[in-house]
Parts: C-alpha cells; sequence; structure tokens
C-alpha cells in the first residue's frame, strides 16, 4: 500500500509533461522523491484506500459475496466523489460512473460500458493484498470494482491480472516468473465469466454470449503482454518506458508499463517508481501500479524511512498494510 501511494506522489507531478519537459524540469536524475509534507497523492491512491477499507469491512462481515461487498463500495466511492480532497485531477470515467452510483442507479447502469480507462485497476491493489481469499472470489472481485466504473471487458481482466501480480509477488513468486504466469491466466480464463459477481454487464449490442464478451478483454491482455515481452527483452533502462508498453491511459497499457517498470529493477523499488514517473504516459497510475508490484515483492524495509512519515494518508495506508501483513 506504501509502494502504490510513494509511486503515485513521485508521478503525480509529471503526468501530463513530455519527456523533454521532465529533463527541463527535473534534470538528468527526474523526480528522485516524492515533493512536499506531506507528500500528496492522487486519486489513484485515494480509491485504492477506498476499495480497502470497504474490503476490510466486509472481510469483517462473512461469507464475503458480491451482495456484501457491492453497496461498501458504492458508499465509499461516493464519499469519494463528495470529498474536498477529491480535487487531483481524477478520471472521468470514474465522476461520471461514481455520479451515477450517487443518484442510486445500479451499478450495472451507472458504470461508462465501453470505457477501459486505467483507473479500473489503479485501485485493485487491496483486492490482491486480501487474505484468504480463492482464486475465483479473488477473481470476482476484483473484476467487480473494476465494473462498478469501468464496464469495458479489458479493464476487468487488466484489474484481475493486477490483483494476481500483487498477489503471487506477495507470496514469493519470482519477478522473472510472473510474465509467463499472467500469460497463463489469460489463457485459463479466456472463456471465464463471473456472472455471480458481474450480473447482466456483458449484454453489449453484438455481444452473443457472456464468453465472447470476456475474451475480448483476455485478448487484449495478451497483446499488451507480448509488447511487454518485446520491452524486457531489449532491457532499456534509460528509455521511456511507455515506447513499448503504452502511455497508461487504459487498463491494459498501464498493467504493462506499470510491469516493465517494476521488472527493469525487480529489487530497486525507488529506481522503479521513478522511471514510471519519468514517463511520458499516465506517469502517476505507472509508477503507482509499479509501487504496488514493488511493495508485494520486497516489503515495507525495502522504501526509504523517512517517506513513510511524509507521505499523505499514512494511517489508512498504515491500516490497511497492517491487516494484511
Amino acid at each position: 500500500m506504501f509502494g502504490l501511494a510513494y509511486g503515485d506522489a513521485l508521478g503525480a507531478p509529471t503526468e501530463f509533461l513530455t519527456m523533454k519537459q521532465i529533463g527541463r524540469r527535473f534534470g538528468e536524475f527526474d523526480p528522485a522523491e516524492p515533493e512536499g509534507d506531506p507528500a500528496l497523492v492522487t486519486d489513484d491512491t485515494q480509491m485504492a484506500i477506498a476499495v480497502g477499507l470497504a474490503l476490510l469491512d466486509a472481510l469483517a462481515n462473512p461469507p464475503f459475496t458480491p451482495d456484501l461487498v457491492a453497496p461498501m463500495w458504492r458508499r465509499r466511492f461516493v464519499d469519494w466523489l463528495n470529498s474536498p480532497d477529491n480535487n487531483r485531477a481524477p478520471g472521468n470515467t470514474c465522476l461520471r460512473a461514481c455520479r451515477g452510483l450517487a443518484a442510486g442507479r445500479p451499478w450495472v447502469e451507472a458504470t461508462v460500458a465501453g470505457s477501459k480507462g486505467c483507473g479500473a485497476n489503479m485501485r485493485v491493489a487491496p483486492v490482491g493484498l486480501a487474505p484468504g481469499l480463492t482464486d475465483e472470489t479473488r477473481a470476482g472481485a476484483s473484476q467487480l470494482q473494476a465494473a462498478m466504473t469501468h464496464g469495458h471487458p479489458t479493464g476487468l481482466a487488466a484489474s484481475e491480472l493486477t490483483a494476481f501480480a500483487v498477489r503471487w509477488l506477495a507470496d514469493g513468486l519470482a519477478p522473472a516468473d510472473l510474465p509467463a504466469a499472467l500469460r497463463d491466466r489469460c489463457h485459463e480464463q479466456r472463456a471465464v465469466y463471473h456472472e455471480r459477481w458481474l450480473g447482466t454487464l456483458w449484454q453489449w449490442p453484438g455481444i452473443d454470449s457472456p464468453g465472447t464478451f470476456i475474451a475480448r478483454g483476455w485478448d487484449e491482455c495478451l497483446d499488451v503482454l507480448d509488447r511487454l515481452d518485446e520491452a524486457l527483452a531489449r532491457g532499456d533502462r534509460a528509455s521511456d518506458p511507455c515506447e513499448v508498453t503504452g502511455a497508461g491511459w487504459c487498463a491494459e497499457e498501464a498493467l504493462a508499463t506499470g510491469l516493465l517498470c517494476f521488472l527493469l529493477f525487480p529489487d530497486e523499488p525507488v529506481a522503479a517508481i521513478r522511471r514510471g514517473a519519468a514517463s511520458s504516459g499516465d506517469s502517476d497510475s505507472i509508477a503507482c501500479l509499479a509501487g504496488a508490484f514493488a511493495g508485494a515483492h520486497l516489503g515495507m524495509d525495502a522504501w526509504p524511512g523517512e517517506w513513510a512519515g511524509r507521505i499523505e494518508y499514512a494511517d489508512q495506508l498504515t491500516r490497511l498494510g497492517s491487516a494484511w501483513d
């Protein structure tokens, strides 16, 4: 949770800058540490905390089901929508969908059906961290939290992959084995639609079955994993990470580029989030995901100790991280 927030804070000042603009502002060393005291985060961390706090409440009241957790996520998302701190350039999809949730619309109607923006998976790390979930439950929950705002199948699939990457790394999977494990997950789940969690979301014009709907998402994730393999084969740790895997504004590219930054520096978490922050794309979300992966792999002690006292929402990050360590 802290790695996610550190990456978010580091990437926030560079989100809408080109590589040349980043170089002029920060020099050859790029953003070196989160700015300010407190070091402010963006909607990425705010919404990850919302997902996590609702998840804590739900897991304390078993059994954990979609009917239990969906209203809790609705309440947390609406609270975020109405918060005075929701002033960090939030995504239009999240705003639009959360307004629908606030108006009392069923989430399957409030969601933005065609959106696969990275807001679907920048906030899903808590679902990966939560202990004791079966694979089916973790998959359904990670897709549901995404689907409540982003209804595109690629947003769902990328969110599930993000959650499983966090879980596998926390369980000790070697980073070098992660791309193949994610690819296997895509193939295994290609025709699996979690109807208990997603209901009638699949009913798009021209879609003839739930399997056809969800397969599109897994296929797009497989395509971007091909690009991740290409970028890793290059091994270029100095260039813009968005060149091959994409700028990260959409879910599958955010996943792949966040993974790229982490996998280029698997044992150097600060270097990983700095690489994400110094990028031409959605730098706060890319660095946020890289930080979540690095933190899951290496733990809290891998980060500079003084950062924990400066990061915004440290108390809530501590509550979530401590609950699931």
